[in-house]
């Protein structure tokens, strides 16, 4: 099992969108983020990742949401989910990932994970989050989201 994070960098009504490059998500689009490193917290490892995939950094994050991942019955991993509005640098291409200003009312659904449309309008709206996703060959097969109520 790996523990891993999303970052969802917002501004000006648009949220930054990768389209990964390598990895079990080449091809898709998704959001800045990857696995932790020994050691790190979550928080750490997420603007490590941001850093990584596109350049820029992040000041301060805003906790959204734990997503659980299991494909073919076995656990894959926990992911920490982030929200961040306060950051600086301009995003850039890297070897990991291309970098995709989109507005919010314009997220590309069809080339993203299947189960993203269960929750990311939840977080992406301001709400916090808690999934768990039954894959099949990486194949939606059940799927249940908890919404944190906001009061």
């Amino acid at each position: 099992m790996e523990f891993m994070n999303l970052c969802y960098l917002i501004r000006d009504g648009k949220v930054l969108l990768i389209r990964k490059k390598r990895g079990l998500a080449a091809g898709k689009i998704n959001a800045p983020g990857g696995r932790f490193e020994k050691g790190e917290t979550p928080e750490a490892a997420t603007v490590r990742e941001v850093k990584e995939e596109v350049g820029i950094n992040v000041n301060s994050l805003e906790f959204r949401g734990i997503l659980e991942f299991v494909n073919n019955d076995s656990l894959h991993g926990l992911c920490h989910v982030f929200v961040s509005k306060d950051f600086e640098g301009e995003a850039r291409e890297t070897e990991e990932a291309v970098p995709i200003w989109t507005p919010l009312d314009d997220v590309p659904w069809s080339r993203m994970w299947e189960d993203d449309r269960a929750w990311l309008p939840h977080v992406l709206e301001g709400k916090t989050v808690m999934g768990r996703f039954g894959f099949r060959d990486w194949k939606v097969r059940e799927s249940q989201v908890w919404i944190a109520d906001s009061k």
